[in-house]
């Protein structure tokens, strides 16, 4: 007698045994869920988890999308007007570009090229948690090379790691969680291994160094940004990376056909249009960023870290971290807490309109105020 129940479990075991005991990357919830939750109107709920952009996209983007008539046609595969306005926007050639569904597709991508089962991948952490996501999905081994206590790169077991064999090194500058960039030096001395360098510049426009310009001299160099920080475009999943050629050109050929939808590639055309007023707006996150941070120093209990991103990471001394997150979140006011190495009993706060700092500050002065001993 044919038996559903035993059919799923013999299909589970056709599952490759490392992804079933692999844990899975820890999104955030989205801010409709997050009200839902507290029962309390969108509105209401401060939302300095996901490292988003406060205010939205540009007009453009908002008018060109509803003026776009061809929703019922496949999107151009090889993207090319994007690429175009991209190559134009980074100053190489569109030949070293590649779009995708977020930079994590390209993240992913780019594990699918590399690495194969049992390779080694270099992750510096504490630091995004998609490096070793796809690594691990890969089947390749997570090579973990530690930062040093202010987040810096510790170059030296870097180096020492790629003459082991490791292949590939992803490099958020700025990082996440920490907000540092990584240095020149620092980077040429990681290139010089000859490993594949994935340079994740997420946040740079809230910062003052890329390292785009080196793509087209250096082989193994690999840059990758977004428009979901700075241009306000998350929920549409724009991402893009400057690769040399040969790569961008392999890169191109395994993606998915139609990888990036019509109105992802409309509203990347019309941020690109609108350059100067969304900088604009991240000189006023930036400007947010400082004063925020100044804010949160005062407070005796909360330790904070440099930062050239769109985010501030402090370390929270004498209370319990995850209570203070907590009481956060019945406030509706939510942020990133984390628990591991490097960052156990830190929080991460996304800089907010000045509204949303003065709740949050408003909220920790009497959260701490409660709890000190």
């Amino acid at each position: 007698m044919f038996d559903p129940a035993r059919t799923r479990m013999d299909a589970l075991r056709l599952v490759r045994p490392e992804l079933l005991a692999m844990l899975g990357y820890e999104p955030i919830e989205p801010v409709d869920v997050l009200a839902e939750e507290l029962g309390v109107p969108i509105d209401r709920i401060v939302k300095l988890d996901g490292n988003e952009n406060p205010y939205g996209p540009s007009p453009r983007v908002k008018e060109a999308l509803a003026d776009f008539d061809l929703y019922h046609i496949y999107p151009d595969p090889e993207q090319r007007r994007v690429r175009q306005a991209l190559a134009d926007y980074l100053g190489v050639d569109s030949e070293h570009i590649v779009v995708g569904n977020g930079s994590d597709e390209l993240l992913e991508l780019i594990a699918c090229l590399f690495l194969s089962p049992g390779d080694a991948a270099i992750n510096c952490g504490p630091t995004f948690g998609m490096y070793s996501f796809v690594s691990e999905i890969r089947g390749a081994r997570v090579v973990e090379v530690p930062r040093r206590q202010d987040f810096s790169l510790d170059v030296a077991v870097v180096q020492a790691a790629a003459r082991r064999g490791a292949k590939v090194i992803f490099l958020a500058s700025p990082n996440n969680p920490s907000g540092n960039t990584i240095s020149t030096s620092e980077l040429e001395a990681v290139l010089s291994t000859g490993i594949l360098t994935v340079v994740d510049e997420a946040y740079v426009e809230f910062s003052d160094r890329s390292f785009v310009s080196l793509v087209p001299q250096r082989d193994n160099l690999i840059v990758l940004r977004t428009f979901s920080k700075w241009a306000g475009l998350a929920g549409l999943r724009a991402g893009y990376g400057a690769f040399p050629k040969g790569i961008a050109e392999l890169m191109r050929k395994v993606k998915m056909p139609y990888n990036m939808n019509v109105a992802a590639q409309v509203a990347i055309l019309a941020s690109l249009a609108d350059v100067e007023s969304l900088s604009e707006r991240v000189q006023a996150i930036v400007r947010e960023r400082e004063r925020l941070s100044g804010e949160l120093a005062a407070l005796p209990f909360l330790r904070t870290f440099p930062s050239r991103a769109n985010f501030i990471l402090c370390r929270v001394q004498s209370i319990d971290a995850r209570e203070v997150s907590r009481r956060l979140r019945q406030q509706g006011i939510f942020v990133r807490y984390f628990d591991t190495p490097g960052v156990k009993d830190c929080i991460r706060i996304t800089v907010g309109k000045p509204e949303h700092s003065e709740r949050l500050l408003a909220a920790l002065r009497e959260i701490g105020g409660s709890l000190a001993p």
